[in-house]
């Protein structure tokens, strides 16, 4: 599977089936991926429509240098640090006080995630610090090798390894401490 390229091929060619499936294949986990930079489901969902419009509008060229999938989380990842940038240049989000979750965060979990265990364990990934919570979420939810992870990162294959073997570590200590049941997997 191309994992979204050919749809996007169809689409750059006048097909505009191509972009409703990627959005469809690509909407929810854009959106939990762009939430562990935001803290905030609101603002995650619309800079993952910002992403879609982007591909929409601006027709950015996919090279096929890395998978699709890579290619659109860094363009969401760009997108989600460029508006925390801009909005702490502004002063107008205090991103530390948002840590509750919604009522459409919770939904959309549970939508996406369904079983109670990846529920449980998504809310323990919640308490780590957001660079763990990125790794962890390419690496195990959306199965990306550690290559491709790095690339969305920007950091080198090396580095994310150590990260990943961190962020588990810190991820089992807090699924511990929240009294995961490792019995029931």
């Amino acid at each position: 599977m191309d994992n979204g390229a050919s749809s996007y091929r169809r689409f750059l060619s006048g097909d505009n089936t191509g972009i409703v499936e990627i959005i469809e294949l690509y909407r929810d986990g854009l959106i939990l991926y762009i939430n562990s930079f935001t803290q905030n489901i609101a603002e995650a969902e619309d800079i993952a429509e910002d992403v879609f419009v982007k591909l929409i509008i601006k027709k950015p060229r996919y090279n096929g240098k890395a998978s699709f999938k890579t290619w659109i989380y860094t363009i969401a990842g760009n997108l989600a640090k460029d508006r925390l940038r801009k909005q702490n240049r502004h002063g107008t989000v205090d991103l530390g006080s948002i840590c509750e979750l919604t009522d459409d965060e919770v939904e959309l979990e549970e939508l996406y995630l369904k079983e109670s265990q990846k529920i449980q364990l998504h809310h323990s990934m919640r308490k780590l610090s957001p660079e763990y919570q990125q790794i962890l979420w390419l690496i195990y939810f959306e199965g990306m090798s550690n290559k491709e992870a790095s690339a969305i990162v920007g950091k080198s294959v090396h580095t994310t390894e150590n990260l990943v073997y961190k962020a588990r570590k810190s991820l089992k200590a807090q699924l511990e401490k929240d009294g995961f049941d490792y019995a029931n997997l």
